[in-house]
Formats: C-alpha cells, sequence, structure tokens
C-alpha cells in the first residue's frame, strides 16, 4: 500500500492518536515529535526513525528499506547507543542525513536524543549520612 493511503486511513482512526483540547497527539512507535502528521508518522511512512529509552542506553531504531521491508520479523533495525552525548549524536546523523534516510528529520531525532539522555542520567540527589546510634546506658 502506498504511504499516503495508509495516512488517509489511520490519520484519524488510530489506537495511537490521542486527541485532547483540541490538538491531536500521536503515540506511535517511530513518531519522533508525537504529533498526528504524515511527516512524523511511524506507521505511514516507509522510512522511519525512532528514539527511544532502552536497557542499557538509547535505542535508534529505523524501518527496513528494500526486499527486507516485507518481511515483518526483519523489518526494523535497532542500534543500541550507549556511549556518550557526543559520539551518539554522531551515530544519529550519520544514520539520518549522512545515509540520505529521512534527512528531514535529523534536527527532531537529536532533540529526542537530548531529551531521552537527559532522562537516563542519575538524579543528584541528597546523600544520606550514617544515622547516629543512641547508645543506652
Amino acid at each position: 500500500m502506498s504511504s499516503e493511503l495508509v495516512w488517509s486511513i489511520i490519520r484519524n482512526n488510530s489506537s495511537y492518536l490521542v486527541k485532547r483540547d483540541g490538538l491531536q497527539f500521536s503515540r506511535e512507535p517511530g513518531n519522533l515529535m508525537n504529533i498526528n502528521s504524515f511527516k512524523y508518522s511511524g506507521l505511514a511512512n516507509k522510512k522511519a526513525i525512532g528514539v527511544s529509552a532502552g536497557e542499557g542506553g538509547v535505542v535508534l531504531s529505523l524501518k527496513a528499506k528494500g526486499s527486507r521491508a516485507r518481511k515483518p520479523a526483519k523489518a526494523n533495525t535497532k542500534i543500541l547507543l550507549k556511549k556518550d552525548f557526543r559520539r551518539n549524536a554522531k551515530v544519529i546523523i550519520a544514520n539520518t542525513d549522512g545515509n540520505h534516510y529521512r534527512a528531514d528529520l535529523k534536527a527532531a531525532a537529536l532533540a529526542r536524543l537530548s531529551a531521552v539522555s537527559k532522562s537516563l542520567k542519575p538524579k543528584a540527589g541528597v546523600k544520606k549520612g550514617k544515622s547516629k546510634k543512641s547508645s543506652k546506658k
């Protein structure tokens, strides 16, 4: 099916669609901005990028191109990004803009990487000291 036909079907009727206060958001995988639009849709587009939190780091997921797109088990490529932010950003730029794979989503993917990386950092909290034990006489 063409991307336009899929979008016309899921645009107003989707289990991922969230309507609040006159706005439409989307929770679908591969939607970087969570906006219900054709540009950011991970279901309607043949090429989609997703950045999410995973075990051990950030996960970059790409929809497959070519013959693998017809095999659902092998359709998505997932790359685990374990390095620091700068190196993870280089991987995202290389897979979007450098690989000619949805270069228009480079800024959105980097913004999502920034948000996910910030959420994975441990919180700086108050250190608990040793409690004083009361000695009974």
